[in-house]
């Protein structure tokens, strides 16, 4: 199969720390949702927790999923310098974290 064309998914999964309050993770998810606002290369922004009956999160309590015209564009997303600020902040936060990039295919 050929690559799919289109918008790039960039999808976090996180465990934030068992010491990390309600109240702060909050916080970190309004700061994460305003990156939208600040950082033009990125075109939505939309999270969530794990719901599922299956119990295969290995952890992983939270997902946050971002959206971008091209692999470029994320790329030009992590090295600006107000991610990688917001980021040093939100990964400290963090017990466990997996990031996967990829363009969503039909078939």
């Amino acid at each position: 199969m050929e690559e799919a064309k289109g918008p790039v998914k960039h999808l976090l999964l996180a465990k934030f720390k068992d010491n990390v309050s309600p109240e702060k993770i909050d916080e970190l998810i309004k700061g994460y949702a305003n990156l939208v606002n600040l950082i033009e290369p990125m075109k939505a922004f939309h999270w969530g927790k794990d719901v599922s009956i299956e119990n295969l999160h290995q952890g992983f309590t939270h997902v946050f999923e971002s959206t971008f015209d091209s692999k470029e564009a994320v790329a030009e997303y992590v090295a600006h310098p107000v991610h990688v600020e917001f980021a040093n902040m939100f990964l400290g936060s963090l017990d466990k974290v997996l990031v996967i990039d990829y363009k969503p295919t039909s078939v």
